[in-house]
């Protein structure tokens, strides 16, 4: 039998403005048995005082970012949004945070390329999603963030949560830990929300946007029926989407007004939590690595590859 070639898998840093995650730490290359099949950026680890020796003492490789992005398989959380991805070659794969479905400009690239992609928000194991804890620390990071640059403490304050998965989750852990009041919605009860919306101080969006639908839960007119300085927090931020008046912001410039609201809609708040963020990756994905490089049968891996050679977007 024919043994297929090893793969070489890259992981390169960010160029996201203040995305602070890494993929893959020193500590969880122990667990893998390809790691000379590993190359990583020149100062990868940097950010977090991981000295490129620790990853050569582990027989990995550290090179250029220019070398590195030749590998067969890149790696980087954030890749959708990376500044290479239309510069990659047909043959090589992707392996990060794609989200080609909620963004043309992304699916585009991918289907010019021919590139494979192995997208981290449709990786599930035994129905369970691979990066919950990530989702949480997004609700976390977004609530400390967005609460501080208010000026408020959450004990202050009547919160109505949209949704209940892991985002959901996160955030309601900050606030009933600092004596919130929260209120949180089902997908089923937003003609209730809407009803009862004038009563809340904050308003957190964790619902992960059907991108069938066309209408919204909260229109821009809703905004008049909100309190005297209420803010947003739109976790989820698909433009558009489950909030009519979000569109995504950053870490450096995270909110903006609308009629008198403050909206918070930071596209990638775990990176607020880049320690706690990067150890939660590093752990999942070394548990595919070796599948990836050596082309072994995965049932989680081959469920999350994104469609290239068709439009995704709709």
């Amino acid at each position: 039998m024919l043994e297929l070639k090893k793969k070489t898998m890259g992981f390169v840093n960010s160029h996201k403005e203040n995305e602070k995650r890494i993929a893959l730490l020193p500590e969880h290359i122990s667990t893998i048995t390809n790691a000379d099949q590993l190359f990583f950026e020149t100062g990868y680890g940097e950010i977090l005082g991981i000295a490129d020796a620790e990853y050569m003492a582990l027989g990995c490789h550290v090179q250029s970012r220019a070398d590195v992005l030749r590998q067969d398989i890149i790696c980087e959380p954030k890749i959708g949004d990376s500044e290479f991805l239309s510069e990659l070659q047909k043959g090589q794969t992707i392996f990060g945070w794609v989200h080609a479905e909620q963004n043309k400009e992304i699916a585009d690239k991918l289907t010019q390329s021919g590139v494979k992609a192995y997208a981290w928000e449709n990786m599930d194991y035994m129905n369970r999603h691979c990066f919950w804890i990530n989702n949480e620390l997004a609700g976390e990071g977004a609530i400390m963030h967005a609460y501080q640059l208010i000026g408020e403490m959450p004990y202050n304050t009547k919160v109505a949560i949209l949704g209940r998965g892991n985002v959901s989750h996160g955030a309601q852990k900050i606030l009933q830990n600092l004596g919130a009041e929260v209120h949180i919605y089902n997908r089923n009860q937003e003609a209730l929300f809407q009803e009862e919306l004038p009563q809340y101080d904050v308003i957190i969006n964790a619902i992960l946007w059907d991108l069938k639908r066309t209408d919204h839960i909260m229109y821009r007119k809703d905004l008049q029926r909100l309190k005297k300085n209420a803010i947003i927090i739109d976790v989820s931020c698909d433009r558009a989407g489950a909030i009519e008046t979000s569109i995504p912001t950053t870490i450096t410039n995270p909110t903006y007004m609308v009629d008198g609201i403050l909206h918070y809609v930071v596209d990638h708040t775990p990176s607020l939590l880049y320690r706690t963020a990067s150890y939660s990756i590093s752990a999942e994905i070394a548990k595919y690595i070796d599948d990836l490089i050596e082309n072994r049968a995965n049932a989680t891996l081959e469920g999350s590859v994104v469609a290239t050679m068709v439009p995704i977007y709709k």
